[in-house]
């Protein structure tokens, strides 16, 4: 809050006017003191005269002043500090998401906050969402602060993204070392309420070194994260998974991004663009890709083609094997074995959309050898429901409809075929047929060298 004007200037005078007061009851004092003839001595007498005109002066500006004193409003909310706006493509069912995480942000209690979910589910478009919000209302908070973190650590990068909007990155900064600058960001945050949102952290952050204090729930820390481990190694107050869109929202963004004019080029194009919509699983970052990559296709044969290969070989589309699934690869290679990539990726063997039981599931992991920690069964089953649960805490599987099941989301499933049939020391390691309607059987060089197969 910040005084009026008007307040201001009031006060000043009263400040001012209480000074010369001061001095005038000094100078009675004085006079009082120089009593001379039992105060009769006619320069005294004069002199005392001047200092009562003095006083019934002052006297009269202090009720001037006290008559000025009534104010309605007395101070005002200081402007919001200056928020950065950051980029922001056209984003659809993000409302709803906002407003959850709006809400946790208003809880007393709530000092940390983790968004976690699937790689291209909108985290980033989220925290860009809360960020953008700041700049449209007032709010309570000194600092809004932005870090992207990344799967590479630099806490140093960290403290300078942090000083760029509480300080001055001047040559004086840039001179100490990481201790230092932990000094100085603690010593500025302290005592001042800030909202600090860290994007794409994929480990565990230690923010006292980074120099945030987190003694004060009021302060608030946002961050997002595709494994819900990282969640709990962070001490989130309050965990908010980020869905993927409903079908209606899947449709919304992938209009968008296609464009209206792309819908009338033949009357069979937006039935079969729904059927591309649908076929992208909820996944923001996939309807941008193809909905922007069909913009151009003006033939229904072009959407029909499109369509098989996004159900046989999704890397083949464009966008989809050079950027979709290099990015969604950082999870499967954040796991923490190589036993638990293998496991991961025999999940793949299952046909799309099926459920699996997870004592089924750990079976065949120990049949095929995975699970070799333990010499007995139930060790060996107790190690396959632990990489079950890192799985799931990695949005790499999903919970199924009942406790005992889990699945895998379509996008990645298309990832981990893609993984090993084409990537460095997995490449052709599955042939996977499921689902494609085989009346004959492959190739015979298609069985040549996998280790896996489903038909």
């Amino acid at each position: 809050m910040q005084r009026l004007h008007q307040v201001q200037g009031w006060l000043s005078r009263v400040e001012n006017l209480e000074t010369q007061v001061s001095r005038l009851i000094e100078d009675g004092t004085e006079e009082i003191e120089k009593k001379c003839l039992g105060g009769c001595c006619p320069r005294r007498c004069s002199t005392r005269y001047k200092l009562g005109k003095r006083v019934a002066r002052k006297l009269k500006e202090v009720d001037n002043l006290m008559s000025q004193g009534s104010f309605d409003l007395v101070a005002e909310r200081l402007p919001s500090p200056r928020v950065g706006e950051r980029p922001s493509e056209a984003t659809v069912g993000m409302d709803s998401r906002l407003d959850k995480v709006r809400s946790s942000m208003d809880e007393e209690r709530v000092g940390i906050i983790g968004l976690y979910g699937l790689g291209g589910v909108g985290k980033t478009t989220l925290l860009t969402q809360i960020n953008n919000a700041f700049t449209k209302r007032t709010h309570d908070f000194d600092f809004v602060i932005w870090s992207t973190v990344s799967k590479n650590v630099n806490l140093g990068k960290i403290q300078d993204d942090i000083w760029k909007k509480i300080g001055c990155c001047d040559d004086r900064w840039k001179s100490k070392d990481r201790d230092e600058k932990a000094t100085s960001i603690w010593n500025v945050l302290t005592g001042k309420r800030f909202v600090l949102l860290l994007d794409d952290v994929w480990e565990r952050l230690t923010l006292l070194d980074v120099g945030v204090p987190l003694q004060n729930k009021k302060n608030k820390i946002v961050f997002t994260t595709r494994s819900e481990e990282v969640c709990a190694q962070m001490e989130a107050d309050k965990r908010i998974k980020v869905d993927c869109l409903t079908r209606t929202e899947s449709w919304d963004l992938f209009r968008k991004n296609l464009g209206e004019d792309a819908l009338k080029f033949h009357p069979e194009i937006p039935k079969l663009a729904q059927v591309v919509a649908q076929e992208c699983c909820g996944l923001p970052l996939v309807l941008t890709t193809m909905g922007k990559a069909m913009a151009c296709k003006k033939t229904p044969q072009e959407w029909k083609h499109a369509i098989r290969v996004f159900q046989s070989s999704a890397s083949k589309l464009p966008g989809i094997g050079d950027r979709v699934f290099p990015l969604l690869k950082y999870s499967y290679d954040s796991l923490p074995t190589e036993v638990a990539r293998s496991c991961f990726l025999y999940c793949s063997l299952y046909p799309e959309d099926d459920e699996m039981s997870k004592s089924s599931l750990i079976n065949r992991w120990i049949c095929e050898g995975f699970l070799d920690e333990f010499d007995d069964w139930e060790g060996a089953e107790n190690q396959g429901y632990n990489i079950i649960g890192t799985l799931i805490h990695a949005c790499l599987l999903e919970e199924g409809d009942v406790d005992y099941q889990v699945k895998l989301h379509d996008v990645i499933r298309d990832m981990a075929l893609w993984i090993a049939r084409e990537t460095g020391k997995e490449q052709d390691k599955f042939l996977v047929k499921a689902g494609s309607t085989l009346t004959e059987a492959p190739e015979v060089a298609e069985w040549m060298g996998p280790k896996g197969f489903h038909l």
